[in-house]
């Protein structure tokens, strides 16, 4: 029973951690992402934009249903999210691949 406790408190913490990590703020650190990969914020954008559309259109549908408009909105707002990695992901490729310059 007191090997145990001598045990755990005895144990070693290692306290020579890089904190670099944790130096930068939310608002460098969502800067330095967006420059990394610009399609990501203008996904994000376009999602909140279209989002904040249908819930604008919410009052106006008419004799829709709910559920239909709602759907309606989720798939366009993930359209919209999935264009934005395609392009994402054509345009990392082009910068890879074509646009490195030659050796």
């Amino acid at each position: 029973k007191e090997g145990k406790f001598l045990q755990a408190t005895t144990m070693s913490t290692n306290t020579d951690v890089s904190l670099s990590s944790y130096d930068e703020d939310q608002g460098s650190k969502l800067i330095r992402k967006a420059k990394e990969a610009p399609f990501v914020p203008v996904g994000m954008a376009g999602f909140a934009a279209i989002v904040a559309y249908g819930l604008y259109k919410l009052k106006n549908r008419g004799n829709t249903k709910m559920s239909i408009h709602l759907i309606h909105m989720r798939v366009a707002a993930q359209g919209f999210v999935v264009g934005a990695m395609t392009l994402g992901m054509g345009y990392s490729m082009y910068k890879e691949f074509w646009a490195k310059p030659k050796p």
